[in-house]
């Protein structure tokens, strides 16, 4: 992996003991995917903030410490603020971020550009599915200073390299996507849920449907849902379940049967060919399967 703006040694990079990543939104939740790549693959202890949070209170960052603040257009006020901040206690800052030549870009050490071209809709799936890949690719470049070998990396482009046609998969469902819109369009509350790296996926799911359909929408672990949520289950509730085959399936599987006892209508998004959620579900989306790490750029979708 090779990035034109990181502008610095192999060692310096390998050196950082954690990375704080500060973020607001749909790239916060880029984040959260990220902290699961850079823990699980890298082995480099990660912490997920809201720049909101970050930039008014005392974090603990040092100069051993590397700062990723994610921006779509390097300009979001709380996310440069918390840069400043964590460069001010003496930690190196990184950037990813899409416009070029923006504050963030222009303050950060070094960092990464998307280069997604410029946002036309509130949705901002392409900085999204940016921002994912980037971070996977950081993540690549990292484990292969650590343990990483060069065929687990490469297992890892490969499935990158397939992303493009499988997303074009996903759009083919256009049109039953919609049709299951209609039918859906006139409900007050959704609830959705994932586990891994779909929580995250489920988070931004909901944070899209509030701000393109005024729709109020909430994202939950899969497995928190019982303690609390599921009060508000019924009939009336319908449960958007990211339930794609990775190492935590039989678990979500789980899930979905405790919402079923609730008598929710469920929309799962599944791997192609599941029959296990399908069973249970009211609806299903198909998705191509892919790294699992990567199964949140498609579900997203």
């Amino acid at each position: 992996v090779k990035f034109g703006g990181l502008n610095m040694e192999d060692e310096q990079l390998a050196s950082f003991n954690r990375i704080v990543i500060t973020a607001c939104g749909t790239s916060w939740h880029s984040g959260l995917i990220g902290e699961y790549m850079l823990e699980e693959i890298a082995r480099v202890p990660v912490d997920v903030e809201y720049a909101s949070e970050f930039r008014y209170r005392n974090p603990c960052v040092d100069e051993k410490t590397l700062v990723l603040a994610i921006s779509q257009s390097g300009e979001t006020a709380d996310t440069l603020a918390a840069m400043r901040e964590g460069k001010r206690r003496g930690a190196t800052v990184m950037g990813l971020v899409n416009a070029v030549g923006s504050t963030i870009a222009r303050e950060s050490d070094f960092g990464i550009y998307l280069h997604a071209g410029p946002e036309i809709g509130v949705a901002s799936t392409k900085a999204f599915t940016s921002q994912v890949c980037a971070l996977t690719l950081f993540t690549i470049l990292m484990a292969r200073l650590r343990t990483m070998s060069i065929l687990q990396g490469r297992e890892i482009l490969h499935a990158m390299t397939q992303l493009p046609d499988q997303i074009e998969q996903v759009l083919e469902l256009n049109d039953a996507i919609r049709e299951l819109a209609r039918t859906y369009k006139d409900t007050a509350n959704f609830l959705y849920l994932g586990r891994g790296a779909n929580f995250p996926s489920a988070l931004e799911g909901a944070l899209k449907l509030k701000e393109i359909s005024y729709i109020h929408a909430e994202g939950y672990p899969a497995a928190e849902m019982k303690h609390g949520p599921i009060a508000l289950i019924d009939q009336n509730m319908p449960v958007v379940v990211v339930a794609t085959r990775d190492s935590v399936y039989s678990k979500v599987l789980s899930n979905v049967e405790e919402v079923k006892a609730r008598r929710a209508r469920v929309l799962a998004t599944v791997n192609d060919g599941d029959s296990d959620v399908a069973r249970l579900a009211d609806h299903v989306i198909e998705v191509p399967e892919t790294d699992d790490m990567l199964t949140p750029i498609l579900s997203v979708v």
